[in-house]
């Protein structure tokens, strides 16, 4: 693998050999002294026959009704541990929305008195589409505490999340950073993240702002790869544009997929206005590999889970406590069929 910086490519930069690791970090509340969070995710068994679409017996997050959705995040609960909830927040599960949608954090005051717990505070929880770690607290100040260890980490460029993805292609470096400045763009009443070449103080006063990610390739076959992702910037959909950038968009990416396109077998990267947002097209071959007929492959939900998370220790000298999130069915279906092993 290349050492050093990389050419600029399509306003965005790649270095290699991502170097860093993990500091110690202070305590945020006493309660959390109790707390004993295991290094080890609660493994389910998965099946060979999972649907594509979803875990099995759990239907789609858009069509389920407020008391089914209650009744899958109970499922969904991994560890309590003192003021700490956490939870495996399925595929395409909104965070948060407009007054009256169906959201992660509209059922909280439910969620809450279903569990016995006071009210749940939102910590840290991955996008809509994305599946993985949810973090909650009944403790406002522990929750308070948390989401200020979180910035502080963001702007030391220390990585706490760790994504894990099934792209469709090899990125040319198996490790390295990506770097570039995003803004939102809506069109058509949807918002998505497109690179911004050479910002200037206007541009970033405006709402352009500039991002960064780690990314390690942990194995790759079948044209496909498993890729760590460590985002040390928060931007919606940030990895899923970093890894377009990078001419591997994640697989089931319905939104930014189609920026990336081939002609005679060579990938380019298309103008984010030329692109319009359509269903993911996967080749041949790898649709037989998935063994998925174009119907199914549609409605592919996104490889991109929060698998990983780090929370400060809980004394000054003490370790970090390591939150883990066993991966979706699908996922591990996936990468069964790929021939990948999971991380």
């Amino acid at each position: 693998m290349r050492r050093g910086l990389v050419p600029e490519m399509g306003g965005f930069r790649v270095w290699g050999r991502l170097s860093g690791g993990w500091r110690r970090g202070p305590g945020v509340c006493a309660r959390l002294r109790h707390a004993s969070f295991g290094t080890r995710a609660r493994r389910q068994p998965q099946p060979r026959d999972a649907d594509p679409a979803g875990a099995p017996g759990w239907p789609r997050p858009g069509g389920l009704g407020r008391e089914e959705l209650l009744h899958a995040l109970r499922a969904a609960l991994l560890r309590r541990e003192g003021p700490l909830v956490t939870l495996n927040k399925p595929a395409g599960l909104p965070v948060s929305g407009k007054p009256g949608e169906l959201t992660l954090q509209s059922v909280l005051p439910e969620l809450s008195q279903s569990l016995g717990t006071g009210e749940l505070h939102l910590v840290r929880a991955p996008g809509k589409e994305p599946s993985g770690l949810v973090v909650l607290s009944s403790c406002p100040q522990t929750a308070s505490h948390l989401q200020k260890f979180f910035i502080h980490c963001r702007r030391a460029q220390r990585p706490t999340a760790t994504y894990c993805a099934v792209t469709d292609g090899i990125p040319s470096h198996s490790e390295g950073k990506i770097r570039v400045a995003l803004a939102l763009a809506h069109t058509n009443g949807i918002s998505q993240g497109v690179p911004v070449k050479c910002p200037s103080r206007k541009d970033i006063t405006e709402g352009v702002r500039r991002t960064l990610s780690h990314f390690r390739v942990m194995a790759a076959g079948s044209g496909c790869a498993l890729v760590q992702l460590q985002p040390l910037t928060a931007f919606p959909d940030q990895l899923q544009v970093h890894m377009v950038l990078q001419l591997c968009p994640v697989l089931g990416d319905h939104t930014y997929a189609a920026r990336v396109g081939t002609v005679l077998g060579q990938r380019f990267l298309l103008p984010a206005e030329n692109a319009k947002p359509r269903r993911q097209v996967l080749g041949d071959a790898l649709l037989r590999r998935l063994r998925l007929p174009p119907s199914q492959a549609a409605q592919l939900p996104l490889h991109l889970h929060l698998h990983r998370l780090l929370l400060p220790g809980t004394s000054s000298a003490g370790a970090p406590a390591e939150l883990l999130a066993p991966l979706p069915p699908y996922f591990s279906r996936t990468l069964q069929c790929l021939g990948l092993p999971e991380p």
